[in-house]
Protein backbone atom coordinates (compact mmCIF):
# COMPACT_ATOMS: atom_id res chain seq x y z
CA UNK A 1 0.00 0.00 0.00
CA UNK A 2 0.92 3.56 -0.69
CA UNK A 3 2.76 5.32 2.01
CA UNK A 4 3.48 2.63 4.57
CA UNK A 5 6.89 3.38 5.19
CA UNK A 6 6.43 7.61 5.80
CA UNK A 7 3.43 6.36 7.57
CA UNK A 8 5.29 4.08 10.24
CA UNK A 9 8.18 6.90 10.75
CA UNK A 10 5.56 9.93 10.88
CA UNK A 11 3.66 7.33 13.74
CA UNK A 12 7.07 6.76 15.35
CA UNK A 13 7.75 10.38 15.26
CA UNK A 14 4.78 11.54 17.02
CA UNK A 15 4.30 8.50 19.56
CA UNK A 16 7.28 10.16 21.53
CA UNK A 17 5.24 13.07 22.37
CA UNK A 18 2.68 11.16 23.98
CA UNK A 19 1.68 11.72 26.98
CA UNK A 20 3.56 14.43 27.25
CA UNK A 21 1.44 17.69 28.71
CA UNK A 22 3.53 20.48 27.52
CA UNK A 23 4.86 21.65 24.36
CA UNK A 24 9.12 22.58 24.64
CA UNK A 25 10.47 23.72 22.00
CA UNK A 26 13.19 21.06 22.24
CA UNK A 27 10.65 17.98 21.85
CA UNK A 28 8.83 19.83 18.95
CA UNK A 29 12.23 20.49 17.02
CA UNK A 30 12.97 16.90 17.91
CA UNK A 31 9.80 15.43 16.40
CA UNK A 32 10.09 18.25 13.30
CA UNK A 33 13.20 16.24 12.79
CA UNK A 34 12.37 13.10 12.56
CA UNK A 35 9.16 13.75 10.49
CA UNK A 36 12.16 15.73 8.11
CA UNK A 37 14.08 12.31 7.72
CA UNK A 38 10.71 10.68 7.30
CA UNK A 39 9.88 13.18 4.22
CA UNK A 40 13.43 13.53 2.69
CA UNK A 41 13.48 9.03 2.64
CA UNK A 42 9.75 9.80 0.66
CA UNK A 43 11.74 11.65 -1.73
CA UNK A 44 9.34 14.25 -1.17
CA UNK A 45 11.60 17.56 -2.84
CA UNK A 46 13.81 19.06 -0.43
CA UNK A 47 12.75 22.38 -0.98
CA UNK A 48 9.10 21.05 0.14
CA UNK A 49 10.30 19.72 3.17
CA UNK A 50 12.10 22.56 4.04
CA UNK A 51 9.14 24.83 3.96
CA UNK A 52 6.94 22.40 5.19
CA UNK A 53 9.02 21.67 8.49
CA UNK A 54 9.35 25.78 8.69
CA UNK A 55 6.11 26.13 8.77
CA UNK A 56 4.34 23.26 10.76
CA UNK A 57 7.27 23.71 13.40
CA UNK A 58 6.14 27.80 13.86
CA UNK A 59 2.68 26.59 14.29
CA UNK A 60 3.50 23.82 16.85
CA UNK A 61 5.87 26.19 19.16
CA UNK A 62 3.93 28.04 21.79
CA UNK A 63 0.62 26.13 20.50
CA UNK A 64 -1.99 26.09 22.99
CA UNK A 65 -3.02 22.47 23.72
CA UNK A 66 -6.60 21.97 23.36
CA UNK A 67 -8.50 20.72 26.23
CA UNK A 68 -9.66 17.33 24.80
CA UNK A 69 -5.88 17.15 23.24
CA UNK A 70 -2.51 16.15 24.40
CA UNK A 71 0.72 17.04 23.31
CA UNK A 72 1.27 14.51 20.87
CA UNK A 73 -2.64 14.93 19.23
CA UNK A 74 -2.15 18.49 19.11
CA UNK A 75 1.55 17.78 16.78
CA UNK A 76 -0.58 15.54 15.07
CA UNK A 77 -3.49 17.84 14.17
CA UNK A 78 -1.46 20.58 13.00
CA UNK A 79 0.98 17.88 10.77
CA UNK A 80 -2.40 16.76 8.98
CA UNK A 81 -3.75 20.12 8.45
CA UNK A 82 -0.33 20.75 6.47
CA UNK A 83 -0.29 17.90 4.49
CA UNK A 84 -3.70 18.81 3.73
CA UNK A 85 -2.65 22.59 2.57
CA UNK A 86 0.67 20.86 1.07
CA UNK A 87 -1.25 18.53 -1.23
CA UNK A 88 -4.09 21.23 -2.55
CA UNK A 89 -6.31 22.06 0.21
CA UNK A 90 -9.72 20.43 -0.83
CA UNK A 91 -10.79 18.10 -3.98
CA UNK A 92 -10.35 19.46 -7.31
CA UNK A 93 -12.53 18.23 -9.35
CA UNK A 94 -12.85 17.96 -13.32
CA UNK A 95 -14.23 21.32 -15.24
CA UNK A 96 -16.62 20.92 -18.09
CA UNK A 97 -16.80 22.81 -21.46
CA UNK A 98 -19.66 24.90 -22.38
CA UNK A 99 -19.92 23.12 -25.64
CA UNK A 100 -19.67 19.49 -26.58
CA UNK A 101 -17.66 17.47 -26.51
CA UNK A 102 -15.77 18.13 -23.49
CA UNK A 103 -12.11 17.42 -24.45
CA UNK A 104 -8.93 16.12 -22.20
CA UNK A 105 -5.72 15.64 -23.40
CA UNK A 106 -3.65 12.88 -21.49
CA UNK A 107 -0.09 13.33 -21.88
CA UNK A 108 2.99 12.04 -20.11
CA UNK A 109 6.13 9.93 -20.00
CA UNK A 110 6.25 6.33 -21.88
CA UNK A 111 6.11 3.79 -19.35
CA UNK A 112 3.60 6.09 -16.77
CA UNK A 113 0.24 4.26 -17.63
CA UNK A 114 -1.28 6.93 -19.59
CA UNK A 115 -2.79 4.30 -22.21
CA UNK A 116 -4.73 2.48 -19.52
CA UNK A 117 -5.52 5.52 -17.20
CA UNK A 118 -7.36 7.00 -20.71
CA UNK A 119 -9.79 3.96 -20.32
CA UNK A 120 -9.96 4.42 -16.47
CA UNK A 121 -10.93 7.52 -16.77
CA UNK A 122 -13.47 6.50 -19.22
CA UNK A 123 -14.74 4.04 -17.10
CA UNK A 124 -14.72 6.43 -14.00
CA UNK A 125 -17.33 9.23 -16.17
CA UNK A 126 -19.14 6.30 -17.76
CA UNK A 127 -19.70 5.88 -13.61
CA UNK A 128 -20.61 9.39 -13.98
CA UNK A 129 -23.40 9.21 -16.29
CA UNK A 130 -21.19 10.86 -19.00
CA UNK A 131 -20.74 9.20 -23.04
CA UNK A 132 -16.57 8.95 -23.32
CA UNK A 133 -14.68 8.61 -26.62
CA UNK A 134 -11.15 7.68 -26.96
CA UNK A 135 -8.61 8.95 -29.27
CA UNK A 136 -5.88 6.85 -30.10
CA UNK A 137 -3.18 9.19 -31.07
CA UNK A 138 0.27 7.43 -29.94
CA UNK A 139 1.27 6.55 -33.28
CA UNK A 140 5.13 5.31 -32.57
CA UNK A 141 5.05 3.19 -29.09
CA UNK A 142 4.26 -0.60 -30.87
CA UNK A 143 0.86 -2.25 -30.01
CA UNK A 144 -0.30 1.71 -28.55
CA UNK A 145 -3.29 1.41 -30.75
CA UNK A 146 -4.47 -2.24 -30.16
CA UNK A 147 -3.60 -1.59 -26.15
CA UNK A 148 -6.20 1.34 -26.28
CA UNK A 149 -8.79 -0.62 -28.25
CA UNK A 150 -8.16 -3.64 -25.68
CA UNK A 151 -9.27 -1.69 -22.79
CA UNK A 152 -11.23 0.56 -24.20
CA UNK A 153 -13.61 -2.44 -25.07
CA UNK A 154 -12.94 -3.76 -21.43
CA UNK A 155 -15.07 -0.57 -20.06
CA UNK A 156 -17.02 -0.19 -23.12
CA UNK A 157 -16.05 2.83 -24.43
CA UNK A 158 -15.81 3.11 -28.27
CA UNK A 159 -11.76 4.03 -29.47
CA UNK A 160 -11.70 6.31 -32.72
CA UNK A 161 -8.25 5.39 -34.26
CA UNK A 162 -6.82 6.37 -37.93
CA UNK A 163 -3.92 4.51 -37.68
CA UNK A 164 -0.43 6.05 -38.45
CA UNK A 165 -1.52 9.35 -39.57
CA UNK A 166 -0.85 12.31 -38.29
CA UNK A 167 -1.86 12.60 -34.66
CA UNK A 168 -2.95 15.70 -35.05
CA UNK A 169 -5.06 15.38 -37.80
CA UNK A 170 -6.32 11.99 -36.11
CA UNK A 171 -7.15 14.24 -32.70
CA UNK A 172 -9.25 16.81 -34.99
CA UNK A 173 -11.41 14.65 -36.80
CA UNK A 174 -12.37 12.61 -33.65
CA UNK A 175 -13.82 15.46 -32.15
CA UNK A 176 -15.75 15.64 -35.37
CA UNK A 177 -16.51 12.29 -34.59
CA UNK A 178 -17.49 12.89 -31.20
CA UNK A 179 -20.04 15.35 -32.54
CA UNK A 180 -21.70 13.40 -34.49
CA UNK A 181 -22.53 10.05 -32.21
CA UNK A 182 -22.94 12.26 -29.51
CA UNK A 183 -20.04 11.42 -27.23
CA UNK A 184 -20.04 14.43 -24.63
CA UNK A 185 -16.47 13.66 -23.62
CA UNK A 186 -13.03 13.22 -25.72
CA UNK A 187 -10.26 11.22 -24.10
CA UNK A 188 -7.19 11.80 -26.64
CA UNK A 189 -4.30 9.75 -25.71
CA UNK A 190 -0.75 10.69 -26.59
CA UNK A 191 2.28 10.15 -27.59
CA UNK A 192 4.95 9.48 -24.58
CA UNK A 193 8.64 9.35 -24.87
CA UNK A 194 11.32 7.88 -22.27
CA UNK A 195 12.59 11.32 -21.41
CA UNK A 196 10.88 14.78 -22.61
CA UNK A 197 12.34 15.85 -26.28
CA UNK A 198 11.43 19.08 -28.48
CA UNK A 199 9.45 16.55 -31.29
CA UNK A 200 7.16 15.58 -28.17
CA UNK A 201 6.53 19.07 -27.08
CA UNK A 202 6.14 20.06 -30.13
CA UNK A 203 3.36 17.33 -31.23
CA UNK A 204 1.88 18.08 -27.74
CA UNK A 205 1.67 21.76 -28.71
CA UNK A 206 0.09 21.21 -32.10
CA UNK A 207 -2.95 18.99 -30.86
CA UNK A 208 -3.28 21.11 -28.46
CA UNK A 209 -4.04 24.38 -30.99
CA UNK A 210 -5.96 22.13 -33.12
CA UNK A 211 -8.32 20.69 -30.24
CA UNK A 212 -8.90 23.18 -27.93
CA UNK A 213 -8.54 20.98 -24.82
CA UNK A 214 -11.00 21.80 -22.07
CA UNK A 215 -8.15 20.29 -19.96
CA UNK A 216 -4.66 18.80 -20.52
CA UNK A 217 -4.21 16.45 -17.53
CA UNK A 218 -0.63 14.95 -17.12
CA UNK A 219 0.10 11.52 -15.88
CA UNK A 220 2.83 11.02 -14.09
CA UNK A 221 3.86 7.57 -12.07
CA UNK A 222 4.14 8.10 -8.52
CA UNK A 223 6.93 5.62 -7.56
CA UNK A 224 9.11 7.87 -9.40
CA UNK A 225 9.25 10.42 -6.80
CA UNK A 226 11.14 13.75 -7.22
CA UNK A 227 12.10 12.55 -10.75
CA UNK A 228 8.23 12.71 -11.51
CA UNK A 229 7.90 15.98 -10.03
CA UNK A 230 10.79 17.28 -12.36
CA UNK A 231 8.85 15.60 -15.42
CA UNK A 232 5.58 17.59 -14.10
CA UNK A 233 7.45 20.65 -13.95
CA UNK A 234 8.75 20.69 -17.15
CA UNK A 235 5.71 19.92 -18.79
CA UNK A 236 3.59 22.47 -17.14
CA UNK A 237 5.93 25.32 -18.57
CA UNK A 238 5.53 23.70 -22.22
CA UNK A 239 2.21 23.17 -22.00
CA UNK A 240 0.77 24.70 -19.13
CA UNK A 241 -0.99 21.14 -17.85
CA UNK A 242 -4.49 21.73 -16.01
CA UNK A 243 -3.92 18.89 -13.48
CA UNK A 244 -2.18 15.91 -12.68
CA UNK A 245 -3.24 12.00 -12.15
CA UNK A 246 -1.50 9.74 -10.14
CA UNK A 247 -0.30 6.31 -11.34
CA UNK A 248 0.58 3.45 -9.05
CA UNK A 249 -0.82 4.84 -6.04
CA UNK A 250 -1.32 1.24 -4.37
CA UNK A 251 1.72 0.26 -4.33
CA UNK A 252 4.43 0.68 -2.21
CA UNK A 253 5.63 4.33 -3.15
CA UNK A 254 7.58 6.39 -1.59
CA UNK A 255 4.67 9.30 -1.52
CA UNK A 256 7.26 12.02 -2.85
CA UNK A 257 4.93 12.73 -5.91
CA UNK A 258 1.83 13.09 -4.17
CA UNK A 259 3.23 15.08 -1.88
CA UNK A 260 5.49 17.83 -3.85
CA UNK A 261 3.68 18.04 -7.46
CA UNK A 262 1.08 20.49 -6.03
CA UNK A 263 4.07 22.85 -4.35
CA UNK A 264 6.35 22.68 -7.19
CA UNK A 265 4.01 22.90 -10.19
CA UNK A 266 1.37 25.04 -8.42
CA UNK A 267 -1.40 22.20 -10.38
CA UNK A 268 -3.51 19.94 -8.35
CA UNK A 269 -3.53 16.00 -8.52
CA UNK A 270 -7.48 15.29 -10.09
CA UNK A 271 -7.29 11.56 -9.66
CA UNK A 272 -5.12 8.55 -8.26
CA UNK A 273 -5.17 4.99 -9.77
CA UNK A 274 -5.40 2.54 -6.75
CA UNK A 275 -5.35 -1.01 -8.45
CA UNK A 276 -4.60 -2.49 -11.24
CA UNK A 277 -8.52 -3.20 -12.58
CA UNK A 278 -9.84 -0.60 -14.84
CA UNK A 279 -12.29 0.55 -12.27
CA UNK A 280 -9.44 1.40 -9.78
CA UNK A 281 -9.58 4.99 -10.04
CA UNK A 282 -10.60 7.52 -7.47
CA UNK A 283 -10.82 11.88 -7.12
CA UNK A 284 -8.13 12.95 -5.24
CA UNK A 285 -8.85 13.90 -1.88
CA UNK A 286 -6.00 15.87 0.13
CA UNK A 287 -7.79 15.62 3.95
CA UNK A 288 -8.21 11.76 2.65
CA UNK A 289 -4.46 10.94 1.28
CA UNK A 290 -3.61 13.06 5.03
CA UNK A 291 -5.19 11.34 6.85
CA UNK A 292 -3.57 7.49 5.43
CA UNK A 293 -0.44 9.32 5.86
CA UNK A 294 -0.85 10.08 9.16
CA UNK A 295 -2.46 6.31 9.80
CA UNK A 296 -5.75 7.68 10.78
CA UNK A 297 -7.23 5.65 7.78
CA UNK A 298 -9.86 7.08 5.14
CA UNK A 299 -13.41 5.71 6.14
CA UNK A 300 -14.99 8.15 3.90
CA UNK A 301 -13.54 6.33 0.56
CA UNK A 302 -13.93 2.89 1.95
CA UNK A 303 -17.28 3.68 2.27
CA UNK A 304 -17.65 4.67 -1.04
CA UNK A 305 -16.23 1.55 -2.01
CA UNK A 306 -18.30 -0.22 -0.29
CA UNK A 307 -21.77 1.32 -1.99
CA UNK A 308 -20.37 1.47 -5.47
CA UNK A 309 -19.58 -2.31 -4.83
CA UNK A 310 -22.58 -3.07 -3.99
CA UNK A 311 -24.83 -1.02 -6.65
CA UNK A 312 -27.67 -3.03 -7.90
CA UNK A 313 -26.19 -6.49 -6.70
CA UNK A 314 -28.41 -7.15 -3.71
CA UNK A 315 -30.69 -9.99 -4.56
CA UNK A 316 -33.90 -10.64 -3.63
CA UNK A 317 -33.73 -11.67 -0.90
CA UNK A 318 -30.94 -9.48 -0.05
CA UNK A 319 -33.52 -6.67 -0.35
CA UNK A 320 -35.84 -8.43 2.14
CA UNK A 321 -32.87 -8.82 4.64
CA UNK A 322 -32.40 -5.12 4.87
CA UNK A 323 -35.52 -4.27 5.88
CA UNK A 324 -35.46 -7.44 8.56
CA UNK A 325 -32.38 -9.45 9.71
CA UNK A 326 -34.17 -11.85 10.73
CA UNK A 327 -34.18 -12.98 7.05
CA UNK A 328 -30.28 -13.12 6.16
CA UNK A 329 -29.53 -15.57 4.33
CA UNK A 330 -26.23 -17.82 3.08
CA UNK A 331 -27.35 -16.22 0.00
CA UNK A 332 -27.06 -12.93 1.17
CA UNK A 333 -23.33 -13.34 3.02
CA UNK A 334 -22.24 -14.79 -0.59
CA UNK A 335 -23.20 -11.96 -2.01
CA UNK A 336 -21.43 -9.16 0.30
CA UNK A 337 -18.30 -11.88 -0.10
CA UNK A 338 -18.51 -11.03 -4.14
CA UNK A 339 -19.11 -6.87 -2.84
CA UNK A 340 -15.62 -7.04 -0.83
CA UNK A 341 -14.24 -8.67 -3.56
CA UNK A 342 -14.94 -5.69 -6.03
CA UNK A 343 -13.21 -2.94 -3.63
CA UNK A 344 -9.86 -4.39 -4.48
CA UNK A 345 -6.88 -6.02 -2.75
CA UNK A 346 -8.40 -7.22 0.83
CA UNK A 347 -5.17 -5.27 2.19
CA UNK A 348 -5.54 -2.10 0.89
CA UNK A 349 -9.25 -2.20 1.99
CA UNK A 350 -8.14 -3.16 5.47
CA UNK A 351 -5.70 -0.20 4.99
CA UNK A 352 -8.47 2.34 5.03
CA UNK A 353 -9.42 1.46 8.75
CA UNK A 354 -8.16 3.86 11.61
CA UNK A 355 -4.79 2.53 13.39
CA UNK A 356 -4.50 -0.67 11.13
CA UNK A 357 -2.39 0.59 7.78
CA UNK A 358 1.12 0.71 9.44
CA UNK A 359 0.09 -2.33 11.62
CA UNK A 360 -0.76 -4.77 8.29
CA UNK A 361 2.72 -3.62 6.69
CA UNK A 362 4.69 -7.26 7.31
CA UNK A 363 1.36 -9.29 7.48
CA UNK A 364 0.80 -11.33 3.70
CA UNK A 365 -2.81 -10.82 3.54
CA UNK A 366 -4.49 -13.71 1.05
CA UNK A 367 -6.48 -12.10 -1.55
CA UNK A 368 -8.09 -15.97 -2.01
CA UNK A 369 -9.23 -15.83 1.54
CA UNK A 370 -12.98 -15.39 0.34
CA UNK A 371 -12.43 -18.62 -2.14
CA UNK A 372 -13.19 -21.44 0.77
CA UNK A 373 -15.88 -19.65 1.77
CA UNK A 374 -17.84 -18.98 -1.67
CA UNK A 375 -16.97 -22.89 -2.12
CA UNK A 376 -18.54 -23.75 0.59
CA UNK A 377 -21.99 -21.71 0.29
CA UNK A 378 -21.89 -22.55 -3.34
CA UNK A 379 -21.84 -26.12 -2.77
CA UNK A 380 -25.19 -26.12 -0.81
CA UNK A 381 -28.67 -26.07 -2.47
CA UNK A 382 -30.81 -23.13 -3.03
CA UNK A 383 -33.01 -24.53 0.31
CA UNK A 384 -29.88 -24.82 2.78
CA UNK A 385 -28.62 -21.84 1.34
CA UNK A 386 -32.16 -19.88 2.39
CA UNK A 387 -32.50 -22.21 5.28
CA UNK A 388 -28.99 -22.71 6.99
CA UNK A 389 -31.28 -24.10 10.05
CA UNK A 390 -31.51 -27.34 7.96
CA UNK A 391 -27.83 -27.83 8.01
CA UNK A 392 -27.32 -31.07 10.31
CA UNK A 393 -24.65 -33.23 10.37
CA UNK A 394 -25.03 -34.99 7.34
CA UNK A 395 -25.38 -31.87 4.84
CA UNK A 396 -22.52 -30.81 6.33
CA UNK A 397 -20.34 -34.08 5.47
CA UNK A 398 -21.77 -33.46 1.67
CA UNK A 399 -21.09 -30.19 1.47
CA UNK A 400 -17.56 -30.34 2.92
CA UNK A 401 -17.11 -33.30 0.19
CA UNK A 402 -18.58 -30.81 -2.37
CA UNK A 403 -16.52 -27.96 -1.73
CA UNK A 404 -13.22 -29.76 -0.61
CA UNK A 405 -12.74 -28.73 2.91
CA UNK A 406 -13.27 -30.17 6.05
CA UNK A 407 -16.59 -30.03 8.37
CA UNK A 408 -14.33 -28.00 10.71
CA UNK A 409 -14.20 -25.07 8.02
CA UNK A 410 -18.46 -25.25 7.59
CA UNK A 411 -18.34 -25.13 11.11
CA UNK A 412 -16.61 -22.33 11.53
CA UNK A 413 -18.42 -20.69 8.60
CA UNK A 414 -21.68 -20.92 10.22
CA UNK A 415 -20.21 -19.65 13.58
CA UNK A 416 -18.93 -16.60 11.54
CA UNK A 417 -22.67 -16.34 10.01
CA UNK A 418 -24.61 -16.56 12.74
CA UNK A 419 -22.22 -13.47 14.68
CA UNK A 420 -22.70 -11.33 11.52
CA UNK A 421 -26.43 -11.89 12.03
CA UNK A 422 -26.25 -11.16 15.26
CA UNK A 423 -24.83 -8.11 14.80
CA UNK A 424 -27.71 -6.93 12.17
CA UNK A 425 -30.17 -7.42 14.61
CA UNK A 426 -28.39 -5.42 17.04
CA UNK A 427 -27.80 -2.72 14.34
CA UNK A 428 -31.64 -2.32 14.60
CA UNK A 429 -31.80 -1.67 18.11
CA UNK A 430 -28.82 -0.78 19.95
CA UNK A 431 -25.52 0.80 18.35
CA UNK A 432 -23.35 0.95 21.07
CA UNK A 433 -23.76 -3.17 21.16
CA UNK A 434 -22.87 -3.60 17.74
CA UNK A 435 -19.61 -2.24 18.49
CA UNK A 436 -19.34 -4.52 21.27
CA UNK A 437 -19.89 -7.49 19.20
CA UNK A 438 -17.96 -6.32 16.15
CA UNK A 439 -15.22 -5.85 19.25
CA UNK A 440 -15.44 -9.68 19.76
CA UNK A 441 -15.68 -11.07 16.34
CA UNK A 442 -13.32 -13.26 15.40
CA UNK A 443 -12.85 -14.11 11.24
CA UNK A 444 -10.63 -16.43 9.91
Amino acid sequence: MAFEGLSAKLQNAFRKLTGKGKLTEQNIKDAMREVKMALLEADVNYLVVKDFIKTTTERCIGAEILANLNAGQQVIKIVNEELIALMGGGVSKLTWSPSVPTIYLLCGLQGAGKTTMAAKLASYLTRQGKKPLLAACDIYRPAAIKQLQVVGEQVHVPVFEKGTQDPVKTASEAVEYARYYGNDVLIIDTAGRLHIDDALMEELERIKSAVQPQEILLVIDSMTGQDAVNVAKTFNEKLTVDGVILTKLDSDTRGGAALSVRAVTGKPIKFAGTGEKLQDIEPFYPERMASRILGMGDILTLIEKATEAAGDSLTDSGKASAKNPTDFSLEDFLDQIQQMKKMGPLKNVLGMLPGIGTKLKDVEIDDNAFKKPEAIIRSMTLKERRHPEILNASRRKRIAAGAGVTVQDINALMRQFDQMKTMMKQMMGNKKAVFRQMKHMNFH
